[in-house]
């Protein structure tokens, strides 16, 4: 007797990511994606495994973590996202479900990821926003493949160092800052370094071209201690167009 035939569904899912383990499965369970895959093997009353686009660590949060898994199970794509959310706790939410074909992969497939930092920051002065934009132009980050050496975590299993931020954009709203990094992949801890160096700059600590010379030592030890999860949101991927995958992140607009 033949296989059932085997689908790609890809989801898109959110998460505060304050009572788990990061996203990756762990022995404990008290993971995302170990919540993720008991509600969905329910629905599909088989086991499933997924995989997502950028791993998150403890503490983190998703607007837009993209996945994707294999079944022979057919189901409407509203009866994975309803039925699924109702096997989740509140804390996890799957946004919506798209049947796509065997040759989209949620992470080979991504062209660039996105994160936020939102944080409520007592910055020194009110030239702050000028002294973080000098700091990123001194560094000259953006738009180049450069070695983010320094910006890497010891534990990161990245085949090189070397990526490309697009972009870095700086906003306050109130007591209220976000950042907003976006390059084609990130290093384990990359996000959470480059803040602790922007902040290390915001507040007064050094001037903005000591992050020219962070970048330049490719050196961990050189950059400003990893800046703690709390505040940190995946925003998600994007992807080709063709894929007709939604590019709307669901509670972006209620960011700070």
């Amino acid at each position: 007797m033949a296989e059932p035939e085997r689908q790609r569904v890809a989801l898109g899912v959110s998460y505060h990511g304050g009572a788990y383990q990061g996203w990756q499965s762990q022995p404990s369970g008290r993971t995302v994606q170990d919540r993720l895959e008991a509600a969905l093997s329910e629905i599909a009353a088989q086991p499933v495994t997924t995989l997502c686009a950028g791993r998150t660590d403890a503490g983190v949060h998703a607007l837009m973590q993209v996945v994707h898994f294999d079944t022979s199970a057919e189901r409407p794509a509203f009866s994975w996202v309803r039925g699924t959310n109702a096997r989740l706790p509140a804390d996890i939410a799957v946004q919506w479900a798209r049947p796509v074909s065997r040759e989209f992969h949620c992470r080979a497939s991504a062209v660039t990821r996105r994160y936020a930092y939102v944080e409520r920051y007592e910055l020194r002065t009110t030239t702050v926003e000028e002294g973080l934009d000098a700091a990123l132009g001194a560094g000259d980050l953006v738009d180049r493949e450069l070695y983010f050496s320094s910006f890497r975590a010891a534990q990161c299993q990245s085949q090189t160092p070397v990526k490309q931020l697009k972009s870095i954009a700086i906003h306050q709203r109130g007591a209220y800052w976000r950042f907003e990094f976006e390059a084609n992949a990130f290093l384990h801890h990359m996000v959470r370094n480059l803040m602790g160096c922007l902040l290390v700059v915001g507040s007064g600590r050094k001037p903005p071209e000591w992050v020219a010379g962070v970048l330049a030592a490719r050196s961990r030890a050189a950059a400003a201690p990893t800046f703690a999860p709390d505040g940190l949101y995946f925003l998600g991927p994007r992807y080709e167009a063709h894929w007709g995958l939604p590019e709307r992140v669901a509670g972006y607009d209620a960011l700070p």
